[in-house]
């Protein structure tokens, strides 16, 4: 299987590649002019590319007709999750690009063990684990993986951009079955708690705000547990991962 490259310099039957995978591409896998590569680009189409040149740091191709790639879900969901601690964030955004989140937005609420620290430099690390992750498993596009939001008001300004908000709440709600059963959104946003779990004024602005409270079963799962299984849930649901 060729290997995968994800580029935004795509279009008109051409490509390239720059930075550290042109490198890779011309001195780790020692390609030559005439060899092939998947390309993904930012449409989350795959191409197949031609090299044509390679120079110091770009590595040029002709490519294919794009096809829709098999990997990516059939509806959008975006994982708000609040922000752990210890760096267990890094683990939140590595598997949910691999189940397939479309993206992830850490958040500061009011339980939160976590404080803002650095975030520009964190969120650099942040975008290339997710673009570890997406060549690893496979995905037509990398996810993005944006700055915190500052607190969980500003969350719940984002709620009408999305067809269906399901707010996980450790005091339950409706059932997730019969809510995903009737059709299936195409924008899906999932909101998870950190380790203290929500205020009950924070549930009550997500009501306000347009989401439904939900449940993740009897148990108690950990922070970084239950984004992971909640979009699981949901994409399972969806007949994403059937």
């Amino acid at each position: 299987m060729p290997h995968r490259y994800f580029t935004g310099e795509i279009g008109g039957g051409r490509a390239a590649l720059t930075g550290a995978d042109a490198h890779h591409l011309a001195h780790v896998m020692r390609a030559h002019v005439g060899d092939t590569v998947l390309l993904c680009g930012p449409d989350a189409l795959e191409y197949t590319g031609t090299v044509v040149s390679i120079g110091e740091g770009r590595v040029e191709f002709t490519v294919s007709e794009g096809l829709p790639s098999t990997a990516e879900p059939r509806c959008e969901v975006t994982l708000y999750a609040a922000y752990p601690k210890q760096g267990k964030l890094e683990e939140i955004i590595r598997h949910g690009v691999e189940l397939g989140a479309a993206r992830v937005i850490p958040f500061f609420s009011r339980y939160c063990v976590a404080a803002p620290k650095k975030e520009d430099a964190k969120n650099e690390r942040y975008r290339r684990i997710a673009a570890e992750a997406a060549k690893q498993c496979g995905r037509g596009r990398v996810p993005e993986v944006e700055m915190p939001r500052p607190d969980f008001a500003a969350v719940c300004a984002e709620f009408a951009a999305y067809d269906l908000v399901l707010f996980f709440y450790e005091g339950g709600g409706r059932p997730l079955r019969q809510l995903l059963a009737a059709e299936t959104p195409q924008r899906i946003a999932i909101v998870t708690g950190s380790e203290g779990g929500f205020a009950p004024e924070e549930a009550a602005q997500a009501a306000a705000a347009g989401a439904v409270s939900v449940g993740l079963g009897p148990r108690i799962l950990r922070c970084e547990t239950a984004p992971l299984a909640a979009l699981a849930a949901v994409l399972t649901l969806t007949g994403d991962l059937e």
